[in-house]
């Protein structure tokens, strides 16, 4: 059959193995599919709760003004300070200089930065997966990774997940990079006394760091106290120096000296790096070399972190390979790569600048306890996040994933462990890999039953072992023939079934559950409502002018594209009008039935039969009938 399947396409036997064989190809498909992405990425809608994580991106660049001058950053409230704005940063900016050349609005322009964002995710796995798998394993295990129509719908509309993704990859290539180009920094030319000086230059610059950058919460409490101490008539050197301290409230001069605080601090940093920087420059130059094969794979790690506080996993597998292979002389470059990887962290997350410490614990016991108040469908019925089953995960990654991925996982772990046991350095790292990267961390998941929602977006990260699995598969066929027809009839699935679903590919089921006519009220589907922008679209080119429209769940998502004469409202808005000639309501929560229950659907936006979204009209002056009557309870703080 696999056989037939290749001449059918009319592919000979040596064609395939000079293909498979022909680096130059890649990147030609690569930027074929590149340009593809660019010509449907206006047909994606935004997500639920994406704006508001711009206005903390806004928030958290404004910081960059704000606490030098003034001692002080923006904070948005409602845990959005407890995710780090690294990525969410960089795309506000990178928006704002494509719309200079692109004609685009704001959400769509992002969106094209998530789509690259995601196929340098893929170019990250196929680089992993080169380093355990023959040339034709890691083609297909990356076609099957690229071409999931769960990853592929979410790569256009979410800034968390598949960055976090694309980054977690992206720290891994670049630690494996830096650990098989180490070298253990050679002091033979030194003197013991030079080490020594060394040594102490080195550890007084870091007790530096350690104190007035980590303990800068302490050093507002001192200064807050002996300021409020000196306005009280108490004698100290605050009451010396400001004479006039009595004449203005107290935190003026709070202000003002933290803030010179801030200012000098920054000078000492940068002139004692740079004494440090010389000092090393003349004694022992090849520490720059040392530091240039640490730094990028530091920095990519604590950018991860910052997108998401689980990203110390990456460095956690990098340690371990670290010192498998390396042994007890990679200590130095792995304490150096972490202190890196905290101050990437650091600089790019503003929240932490106050207190570094403090608040990193606790965005780490944020996270870890999510606080989100939805509700989560599951198999028909409604749990709250913390109180979901055990049997979520495992169910949710058996249907969401196409069905060749989880044969092709047993088969490429069981060849695997067999190669393990025959002692195969690959077959063992791959092994150990999948055990650390996936199995560890999803009994974890289901064991504490962490907190989740919105399906399992929020762990994708562990996910590349599977289909590392499944590149182990392929390549243990040894015919050409027989490997590019079984991994044409494996991609098969994916790519018919996310055309068909376009551009709502992420709402998948496969068809162990009935695809999504079968997950239809009993799974989330379009949970991040973008069916709203077609919704917005038919309406724009059939409803007269400056008709009214009742928006049921995420307004803002079908304002984004709506057509400025048409007046809408919404739950979030305290205006309301007499009567509406249109209503929009998305399935979710069944919004679609109850809110205005009476009046009559004129549309309905469905794949495979599914509603994701109704349009509906009405000639009452009557008022919604929705269960759920604030914006409060749509609220998708989907973090």
């Amino acid at each position: 059959m696999p056989s037939c399947a290749a001449a059918w396409l009319g592919i000979k036997p040596k064609m395939i193995k000079k293909l498979l064989h022909k680096e130059s190809i890649l990147p030609v498909v690569f930027i074929a599919v590149a340009i593809f992405g660019i010509f449907i990425t206006r047909q994606y809608g935004e997500s639920w709760d994406v704006l508001k994580f711009y206005k903390y991106a806004d928030s958290a660049l404004a910081s960059y003004a704000t606490w030098p001058l003034t001692g002080n950053i923006p904070i948005i409230g409602n845990t959005y300070d407890n995710y780090g704005p690294a990525y969410v940063m960089f795309v506000s900016l990178g928006a704002r200089a494509l719309g200079a050349f692109i004609p685009w609005i704001n959400s769509d322009l992002r969106h094209l930065i998530y789509w690259f964002t995601y196929l340098v995710g893929i170019w990250a796995f196929y680089e992993l997966a080169k380093r355990w798998l023959s040339q034709t394993g890691a083609i297909g295990a990356t076609l099957l990774f690229a071409t999931q129509p769960l990853f592929w719908g979410h790569a256009f509309i979410s800034p968390k997940d598949i960055p976090f993704l694309t980054f977690f990859l992206l720290s891994l290539v670049f630690g494996f990079k830096m650990v098989d180009s180490l070298e253990p920094l050679s002091t033979d030319s030194l003197t013991l006394r030079t080490i020594q000086n060394l040594v102490l230059l080195t550890s007084l610059w870091l007790l530096f760091i350690f104190i007035f950058f980590g303990g800068t919460q302490i050093f507002y409490a001192m200064l807050e106290n002996a300021v409020r101490a000196a306005a009280a008539g108490q004698p100290n050197l605050i009451s010396r120096i400001a004479s006039d301290i009595h004449k203005v409230r107290p935190e003026v001069y709070i202000q003002k000296y933290f803030t010179l605080f801030i200012q000098v601090r920054a000078i000492l940093f940068w002139l004692s790096t740079a004494i440090l920087g010389w000092v090393y420059f003349r004694v022992l130059p090849t520490a720059f070399r040392f530091l240039a094969k640490l730094t990028p794979a530091a920095i990519f790690l604590g950018l991860t972190i910052c997108i998401r506080v689980l990203g110390p996993l990456a460095g956690l597998i990098i340690i371990i390979y670290a010192v498998y292979k390396k042994g007890k002389s990679s200590v130095p470059a792995l304490l150096t790569y972490v202190f890196i990887a905290v101050i990437a962290m650091y600089a790019t997350w503003p929240y932490l600048w106050p207190d570094p410490i403090g608040h990193f614990v606790e965005s780490v016991i944020v996270m870890a306890k999510y606080p989100w108040q939805g509700q989560v469908l599951f198999d028909g019925k409604q749990y709250a996040s913390t109180a979901i089953p055990r049997s979520y995960l495992p169910v949710l990654l058996g249907i969401q994933l196409t069905e060749p991925v989880w044969i092709l996982f047993a088969a490429g772990l069981a060849v695997t462990i067999f190669g393990a046991v025959k002692k195969r350095a690959n077959d063992l790292q791959t092994l150990a890999l999948t055990l650390v990267w996936f199995l560890f961390p999803l009994a974890g998941f289901i064991t504490l039953r962490s907190p989740l929602y919105d399906n399992f977006r929020q762990i994708f990260f562990i996910l590349p072992p599977i289909f590392l699995m499944a590149g182990a598969a392929f390549e243990k066929i040894k015919r050409p023939a027989l490997q590019i027809s079984l991994i044409v009839l494996v991609l098969l699935p994916g790519v018919v079934d996310g055309i068909r679903l376009h551009p709502y590919e992420y709402i998948y089921y496969n068809r162990f559950i009935g695809g999504v006519p079968g997950a239809f009220r009993r799974f989330e589907l379009d949970y991040w409502g973008t069916s709203y922008r077609e919704a917005a679209d038919w309406l724009n080119t059939r409803a007269p002018d400056h008709a009214t429209v009742w928006i049921e769940g995420p307004a803002h998502l079908f304002q984004l594209y709506v057509r400025r004469d048409l007046k809408t409202y919404s739950t979030d808005e305290s205006e309301r009008a007499d009567h509406y000639d249109y209503i929009v309501a998305t399935s979710r929560y069944n919004l679609d039935q109850t809110s205005y229950p009476d009046a009559e659907v004129i549309h309905a936006i469905t794949r495979e039969g599914a509603i994701l979204t109704v349009i509906k009209q009405t000639d009452c002056h009557c008022s919604s009938t929705s269960q759920l009557s604030t914006q409060d309870n749509y609220e998708q703080d989907s973090r």
